[in-house]
């Protein structure tokens, strides 16, 4: 049956379960690489996505990394059915064509809570089945030629994500390894890219679990231990992380206190770092978000770095 009979059937009061009984999936389950089979992906025209109101642009390449998102908003809800599922993406791309002005959806596919996995910017399902190029997104700043982004409904900052949510994650994560040969290890979080809190405390601290799942699908040897990274620090925040950004900081002219405690000067400064090198944050959520100015992450770490020194000694050090 063709997407727009499966929406005509929801429309007219069938649930998601009953029109699944129906054998009317938009996508048709079909087999990767050797052991990785395509998860149910519902496409745009599911759940009835606006036209783009510009072009979408596919690079002659494969994307380098896939990237792990939280939406925010609308929270963690308790309705886990298809429908709100495509309510869900609906608000999401409107959001982002309306408020942000982008051309659709930021980002390429995205899974709700209830574990249904839909496309996000048109054409990104036909474009990773070939398995060969990658839809342009927007949904990592100033990386998104190199990124390929699911957003997770809901908020994890402090909760963790549905059973149902991790599964299909897991899945869908393995599937897009798969189709591009992106090993385990290249499996990241948005903030890993930009300073931002996304995907949440709690989901970015599975990650290492998440890329063993991944890497178990993909029939791969267990990755090697993940090498620190940058780490995120905020507003309110205090502690030896903070005196060291401060240090490093007061270096680049910065009339801050070393005093460990990230307060209005510090973010102020860290504010100032990120505006003069232009960095942007292409933002997650389907309506709104957290104010997540000042913040200190990947992006601005390497900023105020002093020539000569051990990035790789000075991330080990912020780790231990």
């Amino acid at each position: 049956m063709a997407d727009f009979d499966r929406r005509t059937a929801l429309k007219g009061g069938l649930t998601a379960s009953a029109v699944g009984l129906l054998g009317t999936h938009t996508v048709s389950a079909a087999a990767a690489a050797p052991g990785v089979q395509e998860p149910q992906i519902y496409g745009t025209a599911a759940w009835n996505a606006r036209p783009p109101n510009g072009s979408i642009v596919v690079e002659n390449h494969k994307p380098t990394y896939i990237v792990v998102h939280h939406t925010v908003d609308p929270g963690n809800v308790t309705d886990y059915t298809l429908e709100h599922a495509f309510w869900a993406s609906r608000s999401i791309q409107n959001f982002h064509m309306d408020t942000r002005g982008w051309v659709d959806s930021g980002q390429q596919f995205t899974n709700s809570r209830g574990g249904y996995l839909t496309e996000g910017r048109h054409r990104s399902l036909e474009i990773l089945r070939g398995g060969t190029q990658h839809v342009l997104g927007a949904n990592v700043g100033n990386n998104n030629s190199t990124c390929i982004g699911i957003e997770n409904e809901g908020l994890y900052s402090k909760e963790d994500v549905t059973p149902a949510l991790w599964d299909s994650l897991v899945k869908m994560v393995a599937y897009i390894a798969s189709q591009y040969g992106i090993a385990p290890a290249f499996i990241k979080g948005h903030r890993d890219f930009n300073s931002t809190e996304c995907p949440g405390t709690v989901l970015y601290n599975r990650l290492p679990e998440l890329r063993t799942a991944v890497g178990r699908l993909l029939g791969s040897a267990s990755p090697k231990a993940d090498l620190p990274e940058w780490p995120l620090l905020k507003p309110g925040d205090t502690g030896p992380r903070v005196r060291t950004a401060q240090e490093l900081l007061r270096a680049r002219g910065f009339a801050v206190p070393i005093d460990g405690v990230f307060g209005q000067s510090t973010k102020d400064a860290v504010a100032a770092v990120a505006a003069k090198n232009g960095l942007v944050r292409d933002a997650c959520g389907a309506t709104a978000e957290t104010d997540e100015t000042g913040f200190l992450g990947s992006d601005v770490w390497p900023l105020i770095v002093g020539p000569g020194s051990d990035p790789r000694a000075l991330k080990a050090q912020l780790a231990g």
